[in-house]
């Protein structure tokens, strides 16, 4: 989810392992994969348009790519697309909707000979080793290509997100859900993007990172909204019964705000140019 970032460490409690090494809850988001293509929401039309004009060329490497959201997007924008996603239920459905796709974990994908202008990725970059998956890219790209990691932070009006909140600490106390709302998604969508700039540098084979940020808003009516909270790490692996506990409480937020509300978002990126 936009709003769910993974705290402005890129993980839980000191003792859990970093994000990438989850591996359950990273092949986790194909359990409906069709929900996840239509609820989640896309990128600002600015940030694939400042990409493009910044890499050499037209042929892209979409990581995570998923079911394809952020791909469609470049290829509106004129480039050939290559999708890597580790979860073959999410590739299966890119693939039906027009889009090349390899089934991997990027930092074990082979591009077998192949360069490409740009890497990118949407929303997907915390489940990929910052150091690996960075020296991944530069041998994927071609001199001058550039890497562009990217997530979307949402922000819901204030007393919405507090009405959020109050549903997660009594349904789900421990949970990242419960914790999230105490940190200001910008900020710790800008702290992944750090960590992300931080393993570009490590890699050794990159100029010297860039951090863009672009707003934006979205209207979400109650439907809409209870539509994506399932797709979410956070929530895909929860009980039936659970899971519809904590959708019949944030909607009934939802209802005693007016039935919708506005979301803020801040997609913000790191990104370098392969030296």
């Amino acid at each position: 989810m936009p709003t769910l970032p993974p705290g402005p460490s890129e993980q839980g409690p000191p003792h859990e392992p970093p994000l990438h090494q989850h591996r359950d809850v990273a092949e986790s988001f194909g359990i409906d994969a069709a929900r996840y293509d239509r609820a989640r929401p896309r990128y600002p039309r600015a940030l694939v348009d400042r990409v493009v004009a910044a890499s050499p060329g037209p042929d892209v490497v979409d990581v995570g790519t998923g079911t394809g959201i952020a791909a469609r997007q470049f290829q509106a924008a004129g480039c050939r697309v290559l999708g890597v996603e580790v979860d073959p239920r999410m590739a299966a459905l890119a693939r039906r909707r027009g889009l090349t796709v390899e089934v991997a974990a990027f930092e074990e994908w082979d591009p077998a000979g192949r360069a490409f202008d740009a890497v990118v990725s949407g929303q997907t970059w915390h489940w990929v080793d910052p150091v690996a998956g960075a020296a991944r890219a530069a041998r994927t790209l071609r001199p001058g290509g550039r890497l562009a990691v990217f997530w979307n932070a949402g922000e819901p009006p204030a007393d919405l997100a507090r009405a959020f909140a109050e549903v997660y600490r009594r349904l789900l106390p421990d949970s990242l859900a419960a914790r999230q709302w105490t940190t200001p998604a910008g900020d710790a969508y800008a702290a992944l993007a750090l960590r992300a700039a931080d393993g570009m540098r490590a890699a050794g084979a990159f100029g010297t990172p860039e951090h863009w940020r672009f707003t934006w808003e979205r209207d979400y009516s109650r439907d809409e909204w209870l539509d994506q909270v399932p797709t979410t790490g956070s929530h895909t692996g929860l009980p039936a019964a659970l899971l519809e506990e904590v959708l019949q409480g944030v909607g009934a937020a939802v209802d005693a705000a007016g039935g919708g509300f506005t979301m803020r978002y801040t997609t913000v990126a790191a990104t370098a140019a392969r030296a």
